[in-house]
Parts: structure tokens; sequence; C-alpha cells
């Protein structure tokens, strides 16, 4: 090396002052140690030359000498203050050095002169949290932030993005990464790039390095929370939330967000606070109303969720959804004025139809109901069946790809094919699924064992349906050629840990401490075949109701999310007979493995359908679970106010009234719809 050197004096000698700058300059990042002689000799040339000391300092940062690049540094600014190429190396050399306060000076003044460079603000923001300044840090980052904001290349990846051009946008932002690659705002919009290809895995991961690096960029922040919601990561949705809340240019947004996530974890009570504290600071927020009531209902105070509903559709009369959230307490009757007001909305709404579908839909549910109520039954019809046309055009279902999926999973879990699986799956007994369709009297199952000492009710779990849409990856992946050969490999220590993950994800809405629980997901019908074969002591009850009564029930119904078979009559017709022919296969396979309860036998004999359940759990009997309307525990289901009153038997026989309309719901049944509770051989 030193005789390379020797060879290269002539030539050092020979350069030019520029040639010998640019030389030494690109030097840097190849032989740091040959930069700083080079520069060195320039120095020793040119006394003072300031580009020759700036390459020195940053020549010895690189040889891990940042003290010795700090008093380079310091003195190159004392003779030219103010530079930002050299306050940028400042304030590197400095952290490097642990030399904290006069890595922030550095930075402070590079700030003020440059603001619209991002990475000072965000470096400064690192420096000032290792000093203990987590709130000036905070304010740092967002300034970083802001000024990203501006920055050409961001701008054009995000038009790209939103435009479409995905692989565009993700172009822009590998180059820049590539150059820059701890930069938090590219690195949060490589993370959206990746959400809207629908790879949630690599979203996840950009998000949550884009917070690392800058702990006060609260949009990133906020939009982890919403991917973490979307995976059902509840605990990690709701830390960020809480960090999220203390932001010192915190509003009422991140008060929502975090309201939203304690909804989801069932802390009703928390939500609510939240609600009324952002309402005392300002009543006029018609959806913070409507998200007050959803909260009140839930927890059984239907007075005080009326006068919240009421609240919203006063401020904002063409809020279709709070219209709805009244018209869905069942036990509330809408007026003529309501009918009035609920009209004049729809005629207000129609020169914009086209982007206020959800409002227009919503109300004609609402006017269905209402009309329901006042006898009306052909007007009510003409609206359900509006707002279910309109709503089926925002939702995706091929009633052909599920009934094939059903029939290939019934043709899997045949007796022996579960017989040569044979044993494997946790043993833990805990989980009691409540299965069947929606409207089927599932929730009034779950209120009546959740009165019982040794049942905690939870609310509709998702859990068991990510596992399962996971191993159906696999296929749709090509890692195995169809449903039953990925099911067939599952080892028992597969499937043992598949049990226990499901109580590990599960376990956050446990709280009572009692050894049962119930996760009433109807849709989990689908799945009775893998719960059998990953949790084969977990019981599984069949809620199961006349199919016209369901049916219909469930169609004029509007759900928020999870059913999007619900809004025709001959597709929801169609998903009972699939839903029906794979419950028989199972009691074919396993007889005995599910126990069905029919909602109107539980009608009619209450204290012995009860008792009936309750033996098929191996409990002993308790009076509470025929007083179940006095459970104080939290319900969001449609049937949350049916509930918390007495059993009554209005409702069983309440579809004749629409039967001259409901043509094609009984012709997609078949004869299902008249052997009721008997199921058609060969279905």
């Amino acid at each position: 090396m030193d005789a390379a050197r020797a060879d290269d004096r002539p030539t050092r000698r020979a350069l030019s002052l520029e040639q010998a700058l640019d030389h030494a300059a690109w030097l840097l990042d190849r032989d740091a140690r040959e930069a700083l002689a080079l520069a060195d000799a320039i120095v020793a040339r040119v006394p003072g030359q300031p580009q020759a000391a700036l390459i020195a300092g940053q020549a010895l940062r690189r040889l891990d000498r940042p003290q010795e690049a700090l008093d380079r540094l310091a003195a190159l600014d004392r003779a030219r203050p103010g530079v930002p190429a050299v306050l940028w190396e400042m304030a590197q050399a400095a952290s490097a050095a642990d030399a904290g306060d006069r890595a922030i000076a550095a930075l402070e003044a590079l700030t003020r002169r440059q603001p619209d460079i991002a990475d000072g603000w965000f470096l400064l923001a690192r420096e000032l949290r290792k000093t203990g300044r987590g709130e000036d840090g905070w304010r740092a980052d967002l300034s970083g932030v802001h000024a990203a904001a501006r920055d050409r290349v961001l701008i054009d990846a995000a038009a790209a993005m939103h435009a479409g051009r995905l692989d565009d946008a993700d172009a822009m932002l590998a180059a820049r990464l590539e150059q820059v690659p701890d930069d938090p705002a590219a690195t949060r919009l490589a993370g959206e790039v990746h959400w809207r290809r629908g790879d949630m895995a690599a979203a996840l991961e950009r998000v949550e390095h884009a917070v690392d690096l800058a702990p006060g960029f609260d949009l990133a922040r906020d939009f982890l929370i919403r991917l973490l919601l979307q995976l059902n990561r509840l605990p990690e949705a709701l830390h960020h939330a809480d960090i999220l809340a203390a932001s010192p240019v915190g509003g009422p947004a991140h008060d929502l967000l975090r309201a939203s996530v304690l909804v989801r974890l069932g802390d009703q009570d928390g939500a609510r606070a939240l609600y009324e504290r952002l309402l005392a600071a300002r009543p006029d927020q018609p959806k913070v109303w409507q998200n007050l009531g959803h909260a009140l209902k839930t927890l059984g105070h239907q007075a005080d969720a009326i006068h919240a509903y009421r609240q919203a559709v006063a401020r904002q009369p063409t809020m279709g959804e709070a219209w709805w959230s009244l018209a869905n307490l069942k036990t509330v009757t809408l007026d003529t004025a309501d009918i009035a007001a609920m009209e004049q909305a729809l005629d207000r709404l129609a020169p914009d139809a086209e982007a206020r579908k959800e409002d227009i839909f919503h109300l004609h549910f609402s006017l269905g109901k209402a009309l329901e109520d006042a006898g009306a039954c052909q007007a009510a019809f003409g609206h359900y069946a509006r707002g279910n046309a309109l709503r089926r055009t925002l939702v995706a279902h091929d009633a052909d790809d599920f009934a094939a999926e059903v029939r290939a999973t019934a043709a899997t879990f045949t007796a022996p094919f579960l017989a040569a699986m044979g044993a494997g799956g946790c043993p833990a007994p805990d989980p009691i699924f409540i299965v069947g369709l929606p409207r089927a009297g599932s929730t009034l199952v779950e209120q009546i064992l959740s009165s019982h000492s040794r049942i905690e009710g939870t609310m509709e779990l998702p859990d068991l349906m990510a596992i399962a849409a996971r191993l159906q990856g696999r296929v749709d992946d090509g890692e195995f050629p169809d449903f039953t050969t990925m099911v067939a490999s599952l080892t028992p220590a597969d499937r043992t840990r598949l049990g226990e993950e499901y109580l590990d994800r599960t376990r956050i809405h446990r709280r009572s401490g009692k050894p049962l629980f119930i996760d009433k997901l109807p849709n989990n019908w689908q799945h009775v075949g893998l719960i059998h074969l990953i949790l084969p002591n977990a019981r599984i009850l069949d809620a199961r109701r006349h199919p016209m009564a369901c049916c219909f029930s469930g169609w004029k119904q509007h759900f928020a999310r999870g059913q999007s078979f619900s809004y025709d009559l001959t597709e929801i017709g169609r998903y009972y007979r699939a839903y029906a022919g794979m419950m028989a296969a199972f009691d074919a396979a396993m007889p005995g493995r599910v126990h069905r309860v029919h909602y109107e036998d539980m009608v009619v004999d209450t204290p012995g359908q009860v008792a009936r359940l309750l033996d098929h759990l191996g409990l002993p009997f308790e009076e509470e679970c025929l007083a179940f309307w006095r459970n104080k525990r939290a319900v969001r289901t449609a049937s949350s106010e049916q509930v918390r009153q007495p059993i009554f038997t209005d409702g069983v026989d309440h579809w004749r009234r629409f039967a001259p309309w409901l043509g094609p719901l009984e012709t997609a049944l078949g004869p299902l719809a008249t052997v009721y509770p008997d199921v058609p051989p060969g279905l």
C-alpha cells in the first residue's frame, strides 16, 4: 500500500486542484484512507481549502475516527459558518462520537437553513430522542414528514401509485431506497404499494420499518394500526394506538382510531369514553354520535343508543348508516315523520347517487324496516329489494365457485379420511363454536350459554377463518394440487400447533377466567372438519332455523361486512343449500360430533332445549341460563336487543307475510323449504 501511495505522489502533484478534489471525493466510498491522504495533501498545498477539509472530515468518520472528524469539521465551520454540507457531516460525526448536544446544534442550524430537506429533520429527531427529548424528537419527525411531502421523487411515486401504476411506483421507490436506505417516507410509501398489491406481509414489514426509523411519523403509525387491524393483531394495534394518541399534534382522528381498536377488542366502555370526550369538545360530529350509538347498543343501553343515533341523523339527515343503525335496533319502531325524513334524504341524494351508494342502500334498508313495522309489506319489500340490489353491486360473491368449494370440503372430510388422519390436534376443550347462518338464533344460544358460570361469551372471532384462509392459500399458491392433499399433509404435530395458535390468538378476548368460551362466527360451519382436526375436544353447535325464515331474515338484514351472499334471494337460498348439504355430510362422517339447535324448538320449549344443550356440553343446569336477558355482557350482533328480553314467538313465521314475493328464494332452496327440519336425501 505504501509503495502504491509512493507511486501516486507524482500523479497527485500533476493533478489540477479541481481534479484532485474530484478524485478525493471519488475515493471516499472506495478507499477512505487514500481519500484522507489526498485531502490532506491538498490542504498542505492550499491551506484552508474548504472542500478538501470537508473530504478529510468525511474520510475520518468513515475510518471510525469520529472525534477527529468532528474537530476538523468544527474548525471548518468556524472558518465558513453555516455551510449545509459541513453541518450535515458535523452532525453525523458528533452522533458517532456520542456528542449529542453538538449533533443537535449542528442539525438545528442545518434545518433552519434547509427546512425542506427531510433527512436533516429525521436525523435531528433521532438525536433528540437519544438525549431524552422525546416530544421534541416527535415534532422533528413530523417536520421531516412535512418536508418529504414536497420531495419530487416521492410526489411522482405517490402519483403513480394512486393512478394504479404500481410497478412504476415500486421502481421509483426502489431506486430511492437504494440511494437512501433509511428514508422513512419512501419506506412507508413502499409499504402502501405492497398493500395495494395484496402483499400484506411485505406491506407490514415496510411500514413497521418506517415507524422504527421515525417513531414520530404519525401517518405511518396510523397506517400500521390499520394493517394490524386487518390482520386481527389486536394487542399490537392497541399498543401503537396508545402511542399515537400521545402525539404532540394529536387530534380527534387519533382518538377515533384508538376507539375502533378498543371496539374490536370488546372494550366498549373504553370506546364509549373516547366518543363522549370527543363530543363534549365538539358536539357537531354525526359520525362520532353514530359510533357512540354502536357502543351504547352493544353495552345494552338502548335508550342512550337511540338518543345517539337520533343526534347523528338530526345533524346529517342523509347519513344512511345512522338511520339503519336506528332501524336495526329491532325493538325500535320508526314513525311516519322518520319515514318522511328518509324519503326526503333519498331525494336529496339522487343527484349524487353514484358517489353516495352506501347512504342510499342504508336508507332503503331502513325504509324497508319502517314500512314493515307499519304493516306495508309490499312497499317494505320494494325498499328491501332496491337496497339489496344496490348493495349487491358493491360486493364480490360467486355462488358457483362457493358451491364448488363447499362440495370439495364435504368430499374431503369423509369417515374414512378422518379415520386415516388419526389422533392429533390440541386437546384443550375450551372453545364452543356456534355455527350456522346469520339470523338463525346463534346469538340467542350464545346469550343462554354465556349466562352459565363456566362459559364466557366473547364475540364473532375471525381467527379460525384466518387460519383456514392461510391453509387454503397454500393450495392457491400451488404448493398442493388440491384441498384434500393439503389437509392430508397436516401431521399430528401440525394440527396441535394450529389448535394452539387458535387458542393463542383468541386469548385476548378471554377476560373472566372461565374455563370455556364461545366463538360465535356463523361462517365457521365451512370449517367444522378443520375444527375437528385441530381442536378435537372443542364443541360444535349448529344453530338452525327454517330456511325460508332464516334466508328472508338475512336478506332484509344489512350486514356491515362478511356476508356477501345475503343480498340476492337466489344466492342466499343456494348458500343455505350448501350449508345444509355440508353439515349433513359431516353428520354422516362423524355422527353426533355436531349438536344441532333448532330455533323453533328453543322458542317453544326453552327449558327443555337448554337442559339438552347443557347436557351435551357436560355442564350442570343453571337457572341463570333461562334468565339470559339479565346478562349484561356486550352483544355486537343484529340481535343484541332481542336477546335482552325474554323469548318471543312472533318472528317464527313472520316471513309468511312476504311469501308472495319470495318465489326466487323458494326455488333456490328446493325441497329444503318444505321438509324442514329434515334434510332431503342426497343434498
